[in-house]
């Protein structure tokens, strides 16, 4: 069964898929069943640059990758950030060699999440 909001990846060709509404179905890519991603929000395992650290701005809110900012090689780097408000969400793709932050034009934020190539999916709340 899943649930709204899950992040799911193919074990065999690595493609990502965010459940927007929930059933009783089996995701399943490449003949195998999808992997749950689950949030890691451990600052001690590889923390510092991947739990996301919310920030008020006068336009509404900063979301940076990690207290000591993360990698964006194409080897390592951080392929989405979402956040979430009380009636909405947003997601933001970036590109290696961007600056790993993101603004959100959100008037509260109630977590983010953000997702690492190689470390895989990190959250935290406001």
């Amino acid at each position: 069964m899943t649930k709204r909001f899950e992040i799911y990846r193919c074990p065999v060709c690595g493609n990502i898929v965010e459940v927007l509404l929930g059933g009783a179905g089996e995701l399943v890519c490449c003949g195998h069943p999808m992997e749950l991603l689950e949030e890691k929000t451990n600052v001690q395992e590889f923390g510092e640059k991947h739990v996301p650290v919310i920030s008020k701005t006068v336009n509404g809110f900063e979301v940076k990758v990690g207290d000591i900012p993360h990698p964006m090689s194409s080897e390592h780097h951080i392929v989405f950030v979402e956040a979430f408000s009380l009636n909405s969400r947003c997601i933001k793709y970036l590109e290696v060699g961007d600056e790993p932050r993101v603004l959100f034009n959100f008037e509260d934020i109630i977590f983010a999440r953000e997702f690492c190539n190689i470390h895989g999916l990190w959250s935290s709340q406001k």
